[in-house]
């Protein structure tokens, strides 16, 4: 089914299949990004802290609790 984009290590990618929450999915989906994506994860804070990833060539950054709610799968 997938793992979250938090399990990603650094410079990986995989592909957004769903979001667990419904709230944070609907801020999601409006800044464009997507079920189908392509997202990888760039650089994270230390300290449970943010995601830097990269979504379909857009940078967006994110608390460690909502890129927790990104289910992805990981390209090989």
């Amino acid at each position: 089914m997938g793992n979250s984009v938090t399990e990603l290590k650094q410079g990986r990618t995989g592909r957004i299949t769903h979001f667990t929450d419904d709230q944070i999915a609907g801020k999601l989906t409006t800044m464009g990004v997507l079920p189908g994506s392509k997202v990888q994860v760039v650089r994270t804070a230390p300290f449970s802290g943010g995601f830097y990833l990269k979504v379909d060539g857009m940078n967006i950054v994110l608390r460690a609790h909502e890129a927790d709610n990104i289910m992805t799968t990981a390209d090989e």
